[in-house]
């Protein structure tokens, strides 16, 4: 977990996403992403300098109208000391069988988002964490702009003046496989989702294009990465610099 630490420490310190005092939701899916988060949080604890309380949170989507058996990730929060909350929805029902939506993900997310945000104000939480990274933050930049003719990606962090919560995404800056390294490594309780539609959306075809360009044009991702931050996109851009006196 040392390099998650060090490139989610740089996160939160670069883009100012944690304060003292902060009640942190974690939307934990129970996939790689998220449970890789929670514990990373749980460790800076200890020597970020930063007092801040975490919950994890999950939303079961039942899909299939069947709940998803979250044990091993209630047990590994009760072995951090860190609440659980898990809270059953009706999303997989609302999105396949009553709406059957073609493309389902984008319906999905919107749901997730307003049931997370939701239980988070009532847990108390001032702010929201995402286990998003860095392979995905470059994702969502080229989906942007091959599929909806826009330069654009989530931030890092912003803020819901409609439910007065932050959401951050400490990281950021961590390639996937060093997420799944430190998953594996450690082998933390992983729930794999049930899903129709996983493995088979317009994400997972952007997986696979920048893994073909990676492969043929090394370094690719991050010259995309870095060309997003240096136009300061959606609040990517670089910290500024302390001028120099005299």
């Amino acid at each position: 977990m040392q390099k998650m630490l060090g490139y989610m420490r740089k996160a939160i310190h670069e883009f100012d996403l944690i304060q003292n005092g902060d009640k942190i939701a974690v939307g934990v899916s129970g996939g790689k992403d998220s449970v890789v988060l929670l514990k990373g949080l749980v460790l800076l604890k200890r020597f970020i300098g930063i007092e801040y309380d975490l919950v994890a949170i999950t939303l079961d989507p039942y899909f299939g109208g069947q709940p998803t058996d979250y044990t091993p990730v209630r047990e590994f929060c009760e072995e951090m000391g860190v609440t659980y909350v898990l809270k059953p929805t009706r999303i997989g029902e609302i999105v396949f069988d009553i709406r059957k939506e073609k493309h389902p993900c984008s319906l999905c997310a919107k749901m997730r988002r307003g049931a997370l945000h939701d239980a988070a104000l009532e847990y108390g939480c001032n702010k929201v964490a995402l286990g998003h990274h860095f392979d995905d933050v470059v994702e969502t930049f080229m989906m942007n702009l091959f599929v909806e003719g826009r330069l654009g990606c989530f931030a890092p962090k912003s803020y819901l003046s409609t439910k007065k919560l932050w959401m951050i995404r400490p990281m950021v800056f961590a390639p996937e496989k060093e997420v799944r390294k430190a998953a594996l490594k450690n082998n933390f309780p992983i729930v794999k989702s049930k899903c129709p539609a996983d493995g088979q959306t317009k994400r997972e075809e952007m997986k696979e294009f920048l893994r073909e360009r990676e492969r043929a044009d090394n370094g690719f991702t991050f010259r995309m990465f870095g060309a997003m931050r240096r136009a300061g996109l959606d609040g990517w851009g670089f910290p500024e610099k302390p001028k120099q006196k005299g």
